[in-house]
Formats: structure tokens, sequence, C-alpha cells
């Protein structure tokens, strides 16, 4: 498997606690609830490595750290634990994007690499409304 070890700043590790859900995206070099930002994710099966990939920001843990998804332009039509969102300027190709639903991340702010683009309003509130239907996602 290649991959990267996690970079000083940090990365995005997975996480199961409670979610504040929040909208609140500006593109001010802040990350913010409802923007897809960039960050080093790790690894399921190895935590210790992982790389760069663009994450919905969909809310904050009790300790401020930002609760994200993990994105994706590859097709995953079908697939139960992911969630369609369509294409955005988060893509410069236009490609369609899917959310993976069932594994949840948490990310420092200050590990975020850069931010990408807002979720329109319609799409949060759509992905937020899938989860609440899985368990230990309200």
């Amino acid at each position: 498997m290649e991959g990267e070890p996690a970079p000083d700043r940090g990365g995005a590790y997975d996480y199961d606690g409670p979610i504040a859900w929040e909208y609140r995206p500006e593109l001010d070099d802040e990350p913010d609830p409802g923007e897809i930002v960039w960050a080093w994710v790790a690894y399921e099966d190895d935590p210790s490595i992982g790389k760069d990939r663009p994450i919905a920001v969909m809310g904050r843990a009790s300790d401020g750290r930002l609760v994200a998804l993990m994105l994706s332009s590859r097709n995953h039509d079908g697939e139960r634990e992911w969630i369609p969102i369509g294409s955005g300027p988060w893509d410069h190709e236009g490609r369609d994007s899917w959310l993976r639903g069932d594994r949840v991340l948490a990310v420092a702010s200050d590990a975020v690499r850069r931010e990408g683009a807002i979720l329109p309003r319609a799409t949060y509130d759509s992905v937020r409304a899938t989860l609440a239907g899985w368990p230990g996602r309200s």
C-alpha cells in the first residue's frame, strides 16, 4: 500500500463521537463547516500512513475539531455507504462526487491544507438528513 506519513501539521483520523452540525461556509482561508477542504487522511487499515484528499466539513466535535466526510470522484453508484452529491466547483473536471457516510473523520483546523469550495446548502442538508437515518448519526 502506498501512502505518506502524517505531515507535521497533522491530519484527519476516524471519529466516533457526537457531532455539532453546523453550516457556516466562508472562503476566508479558515476551514468552516459547509466547505470542501483538503487534508491528509489516515488510511483505515494503517492510520500511520495516508494521503492528501478532499473532505466535506459537516460540523464540529466537542473539542473543536472539524468533523468531515471523505469525498471521492470515483463512481460509487449503488454502494450503500457512499452518498451521491453531484458535481461542483471542488472538482475542476466537473465529475460527479460521493461522500463516504460510514467513515466519519475529525481534523484540527490547522491541519487543513487548503479550502476548496462551498458545499451547496441543499446538498449539505440532504447529506445530513441521510446520515440522520443511520445508527448513531442523528
